[in-house]
């Protein structure tokens, strides 16, 4: 065995602890640039089922890697709403 400490590592925030304010904002802002894309995706493919009755091959791969961007989106949204909400108080110490 060497003598050598442990490696120090950085505090765990805590569950009652917030993120600011500005953090939320910009995954908000994110989030709707990330909604782009899959609105996009949602408009092209629906342009192209009504048009040929089926997506093309050439831009199914682009389609659905637009859904996926946007569904992203919304999970940032989500999570930058539902994070920010103020958690109850601890009682005891």
């Amino acid at each position: 065995m060497s003598d050598t400490p442990p490696p120090v590592l950085p505090p765990v925030p805590t569950p009652g602890e917030t993120r600011s304010g500005c953090l939320t904002a910009l995954m908000a802002i994110s989030g709707i640039f990330m909604l782009l894309p899959g609105l996009c995706a949602l408009l092209f493919g629906g342009m192209s089922v009504v048009e040929g009755g089926q997506i093309a091959s050439d831009i199914a791969p682009l389609v659905l890697l637009g859904l996926v961007v946007g569904i992203g989106g919304v999970a940032m949204i989500w999570a930058a709403i539902k994070g920010r909400k103020a958690r109850p108080a601890r009682n005891g110490s």
